[in-house]
């Protein structure tokens, strides 16, 4: 695969995500749900449209079909998406991935954990690209995790780019 292709499968991806968002949005609002985020992925050979939603109290499972049924007939009239797909309606879990804005505004003064592509000490040395703490500020390109070493001190913020960033999402503690 070449750049080129590889940019034109990130812009259809990017813009059918936008599509299927703005078909669910109507559909959201009326079935009292809010839209955590939307993604449109190819796994194997299978394409795939998820939709993630969330409510205060947690969705349930009449929620996910309720909304299923309303977008799928909105895909059906619409027609924007000229391969096989599988639609999924369902909540973005207790460990869900921050990756838009709203998601880092959202979770603020809580606890993530995460990955980076590369090791985000490699500078001095160091090979570490795990991390966890509390989501303390983001921007449009980094985002700080203020951190604490196994006793409780309060150890240096460590500032990350948010394109270094291959995962992050709230912290579930069991």
């Amino acid at each position: 695969m070449n750049f080129a292709s590889a940019g034109y499968k990130m812009a259809k991806k990017k813009q059918t995500e936008e599509l299927a968002e703005k078909l669910l949005e109507p559909i959201a609002r009326a079935r009292g749900v809010q839209i955590y985020d939307v993604e449109y992925v190819k796994e194997g050979q299978e394409y795939f449209l998820r939709a993630f939603i969330d409510k205060d109290g947690g969705v349930t499972i009449d929620d996910c079909v309720d909304v299923s049924h309303d977008l799928s007939d909105a895909l059906d009239a619409a027609d924007p998406i000229p391969e096989a797909y599988t639609l999924e309606v369902s909540s973005p879990g207790l460990g869900r991935t921050l990756s838009k804005d709203r998601h880092f505004a959202a979770s603020i003064g809580k606890a993530v954990e995460g990955n980076t592509f590369k090791p985000y000490d490699e500078a001095a040395g160091g090979k570490n690209k795990n991390f966890d703490g509390i989501l303390k500020a983001f921007d449009g390109d980094t985002i700080t995790i203020a951190r604490a070493d196994a006793k409780g001190n309060a150890l240096e913020d460590l500032v990350l780019e948010r394109k270094a960033v291959a995962k992050i999402r709230l912290k579930i503690d069991f």
